[in-house]
């Protein structure tokens, strides 16, 4: 491909420890964007610039920075590889012209990045495999591809065969061009005489890497039926035409930490990765109109305020133009924590709009404020799969907590915040422990917050067995008016789902009717929190028979009176815990199905089936119905049994009686007004 001004940008993804920082430390050190690599471990790469990242020695967020190759504009972007920070990548990756996905090379590993591959072959993103940490290599290539295979959508193809001398691999034959490399730490490798030992090794490559062309191109196919053997050239653009319709993935070989394989690398991304409009036309977006730009990331910077990331797809946008009404107030280039100030941003730019205070992750910002039609949105954030109750432990701090807590629902579409009013408790979830603590770390130490967690509480419920008759009776004299209410109910249990029903059979006036809505009012206020001490459901009041004093009675008497009279009712009639079940749907590798379902009984659950997942090859779906206290942490021993992969769904399905000793123990923890009742 030739050389363009167009900026094009590529999204380094991989599995946690997969060397993804370094390697962008090496790109950007090799392409002269940096005088000197820094490390992770030393703290000073351009990636994990926060101190968050650096005390924890991951990505906890993306990073980007622009730069350049051979005249061409780049912008490169890391993401964490933590499967709880799955969203940093997914959100990056809508801005990409092509990903890179790192992985080490263990065989046995190549599972964990199923999720990504398969992120990137549903939204048709071109991408590249770059197989890192080849210097300590014990397998083939031919073996971490194999297993790769089985979880890829697209052929790969080896670009590359390792070239060892003992136990070392010290360079690479390049199957295309066919000649071999010698690796030098730091600089260009040598070129060198293809090693008789990796001769035959690169014939059955290339020829491989041939054929799987061939699928793609009829007369790339004649030319292979007649022994044609097609130029470099012509096999390179075939490369970069398939790339650009991602039809097939290449695979390169390196070690980032020394260098080895990046400037390779670079160069396959200069010649074959597409422009922005290839990636702006995949996901919907005419090449003519006005300027569009797209924000994939929100972070809100000390000192600085606001950032808002965004890929410039189409157009320019210059500083204090105005778009979808919101003004721009600096447009800023990054380059990790670092930022350029620009006076403009052209097409296919990765920049950050600053102060736009009202503009979210996903939005799309034109200058007439209107989304282009046909303009694919973004998808959807992950589901959480992990909770925590959370508290200030100052109450005055918790408006200022709140404050924080949106800010931070911005920064990571990935959380969700919910108040249940009814338990009285504030819910943070996320996509894991590591993920919570992360945005817990980040909320107390941005804003000087004492913030206390626990395990969010389950909303149990209790109902009755039995019907019972009851009697309710309220007379006070007090001096001058006194308070009388007379009432006669029935308690029935009724069908589950049905909730509560209040039902008037007085007749002859026993009652009069501006008095019976009160001893609802009792009745209901009572069942908020019934002898077991939950709320009470699927229970039918009727209201038959009472009794007035012309002087003495009220709202307030009556009131009082259906209190008394359920409160008294309700332990009579058998009550019975309720323990809410949901339906659980968890997505997982084939080969730890099995293990799967020794962890769905274990938890009390009851297997309803499992099938083969739809679209993921070699996964399942496993469905079962499980209680709700068993899901809290699901996802720990799920991700512990498959190399952190597995991932579930759920949702609310039915209420089931709960009873003996696990009934008993709930009833304690939550203080039950009758818990002997339980007992019973």
């Amino acid at each position: 491909m030739a050389s363009t001004q167009s900026p094009r940008c590529a999204v380094l993804v991989g599995p946690y420890l997969s060397g993804k920082t370094t390697l962008l430390e090496a790109l950007l050190h090799a392409s002269g964007t940096i005088p000197k690599k820094g490390s992770v471990k030393d703290g000073n790469s351009v990636g994990d610039a926060s101190p968050d990242a650096r005390a924890r020695h991951m990505s906890i967020e993306m990073s980007a920075a622009g730069g350049g190759y051979l005249g061409d504009p780049w912008i490169f972007i890391d993401t964490p590889g933590s499967i709880e920070l799955t969203q940093e990548a997914r959100n990056a990756l809508m801005a990409a012209d092509v990903a890179i996905v790192v992985i080490e090379p263990v065989a046995e590993r190549a599972q964990t990045v199923a999720p990504i591959l398969r992120f990137v072959d549903e939204h048709a993103i071109p991408h590249m495999v770059f197989i890192n940490k080849m210097d300590g290599a014990t397998q083939s290539p031919k073996d971490l591809l194999e297993a790769l295979q089985e979880i890829s959508e697209r052929p790969l193809v080896l670009r590359q065969v390792p070239i060892r001398e003992g136990d070392t691999v010290t360079g690479y034959v390049d199957l295309v061009s066919e000649r071999a490399y010698r690796y030098k730490p730091g600089q260009a490798s040598d070129l060198i005489k293809i090693p008789e030992a990796v001769a035959t090794d690169e014939q059955v490559a290339r020829t491989e890497l041939l054929e799987t062309l061939a699928d793609f191109d009829d007369k790339l196919l004649e030319k292979l039926l007649e022994d044609v053997v097609p130029s470099p050239a012509e096999i390179y653009r075939e490369l970069s035409k398939d790339l650009r319709e991602d039809r097939l993935v290449p695979v390169f070989l390196g070690a980032a930490e020394k260098d080895h394989g990046v400037r390779r690398l670079l160069k396959a991304l200069r010649h074959e990765t597409p422009t922005h409009q290839v990636a702006a036309a995949r996901r919907g977006l005419p090449s003519d109109g006005e300027a569009v730009a797209e924000v994939f990331k929100t972070v809100y910077v000390a000192g600085t305020g606001k950032l808002s990331y965004v890929r410039v797809w189409r157009g320019a946008v210059k500083d204090g133009q105005s778009l979808a009404g919101h003004r721009v107030s600096g447009i800023l280039k990054p380059l990790g924590a670092q930022h350029t100030k620009l006076a403009e941003a052209k097409a296919g730019d990765v920049v950050a709009f600053g102060r736009m205070d009202t503009v979210k992750t996903g939005d799309v910002l034109t200058p007439s404020g209107q989304r282009p039609a046909g303009f694919r949105t973004f998808p959807q954030p992950l589901a959480p799969v992990f909770a925590l109750a959370i508290h200030a432990d100052n109450r005055n701090d918790e408006v200022k907590l709140s404050g924080a807590i949106q800010r931070m629902l911005e920064e990571d579409p990935s959380l969700t915040l919910d108040h249940d009013g009814d338990l009285g408790q504030l819910v943070l979830s996320g996509q894991g422990d590591i993920h919570l603590q992360i945005a817990l770390d980040r909320l107390r130490q941005r804003n000087n917050l004492k913030i206390s967690t626990s395990k969010p509480k389950v909303p149990y419920r209790e109902t009755i067995r039995r019907s019972v008759k009851q009697h309710g009776r309220h007379k006070r004299q007090t001096g001058g008016h006194g308070q009388f209410g007379d009432v006669h109910i029935e308690i029935h249990p009724q069908p589950r789902g049905q909730g509560f029903t209040f039902i008037d059979k007085v007749v002859g006036g026993a009652i009069p009717r501006q008095w019976i809505p009160s001893v609802e009012e009792g009745v209901r206020e009572y069942l908020n929190k019934g002898t077991l001490g939950f709320r009470v459901v699927d229970v039918a009041v009727t209201l038959t028979d009472g009794q007035y004093h012309q002087v003495d009675s009220s709202d307030m008497a009556f009131k009082i009176a259906g209190r008394i009279a359920i409160s008294e009712g309700l332990p009579k009639c058998d009550p019975v815990l309720l323990e809410p079940i949901g339906l659980v749907t968890i997505s997982v590798p084939n080969e730890h199905t099995a293990k799967v379902q020794r962890v769905i009984t274990g938890r009390r659950g009851h297997i309803l089936g499992y099938d083969a997942k739809a679209g993921w090859k070699g996964w399942d779906e496993v469905t079962a119905h499980m209680p709700q206290s068993e899901i809290h942490d699901l996802i720990i021993e799920l991700r512990s049994l498959t190399l952190g992969v597995a991932t579930y769904s759920w949702k609310f399905d039915h209420l089931a009686e709960l009873t003996g000793r696990l009934a008993d123990k709930v009833i304690e923890e939550h203080g039950g007004r009758h818990a002997a009742a339980a007992v019973s």
